[in-house]
């Protein structure tokens, strides 16, 4: 990690109480690049979004934007949180605005989202979580919003059993951790990683406890402060930090 990255993100710790949107900036770790783009809920509003007002797929940044916007809002950060059917709805738990629109699933199962244990982020009243699933199911708390996927990357500190430091599977990944000081990490790799390493880039370089992976090959961000906005088919949930909207 560069001396620049560092200072990047000793200032997102210092003075995270005092953001108004999500602190995006460049990492390396072990030679591999990311963006990493942190939040404070306990000052910015986080949230999920899968359908419009009239009940239709957003499916995009655009989209989700010019929803924001309508309400008097603006769209500060959004990422891919989850993954979804052919429908676009979402595979696990999902829970909008209070409203669960799909029961949780504990039980394992083919492909990732099935590669136990998997977990869910769970959004509260000025906080987040990462939990996981078979400790949601034993005491579910009243998220606000949630979305669950898998696997988990980091649990308790330690890295999912079934990485494999030597795995040739390689995507685009994106997934989110949550701090022992409560801030948000949302992480997506510049360039194909592992599970393994992207495993590491939680738990060594972000000091996250848990982690939660949220998609690969699909993955993409909207970070317009670094002049980012990723294109390509729609998709299912996506989580963003929307701010009042500044005259």
């Amino acid at each position: 990690m560069t001396r620049l990255n560092r200072l990047l993100l000793a200032l997102v710790v210092a003075f995270g109480p005092s953001l108004v949107s999500a602190a995006c900036a460049p990492v390396t770790h072990d030679g591999t690049p990311y963006t990493v783009c942190t939040v404070n809920p306990a000052e910015e509003e986080l949230r999920l979004f899968r359908l419009d007002e009239d009940g239709a797929v957003l499916g995009s940044f655009g989209r989700v934007r010019n929803l924001v916007q309508e309400q008097g809002k603006t769209l500060t950060f959004a990422m891919n949180a989850g993954m979804y059917h052919k429908d676009r709805s979402a595979v696990g738990l999902y829970i909008e605005d209070g409203v669960e629109q799909h029961r949780v699933i504990a039980s394992a199962g083919p492909g990732n989202f099935g590669l136990l244990p998997n977990g869910l982020l769970c959004i509260t009243d000025g906080k987040a979580d990462v939990i996981e699933t078979r400790e949601y199911v034993a005491a579910p708390p009243a998220c606000i919003h949630a979305t669950q996927s898998g696997p988990m990357l980091v649990i308790d500190g330690k890295l999912h059993p079934r990485f494999l430091v030597d795995s040739t599977s390689r995507y685009i990944r994106n997934g989110v951790g949550v701090g022992a000081d409560g801030l948000v990490h949302f992480a997506i790799s510049d360039r194909a990683v592992t599970f393994h390493e992207f495993g590491r880039l939680f738990r060594d370089e972000l000091k996250t406890p848990n982690a939660l992976f949220l998609d690969g090959n699909v993955s993409r961000i909207y970070a317009p402060d670094i002049g980012r906005s990723d294109a390509g088919f729609a998709l299912g949930p996506i989580i963003g930090t929307v701010s009042p909207q500044t005259r």
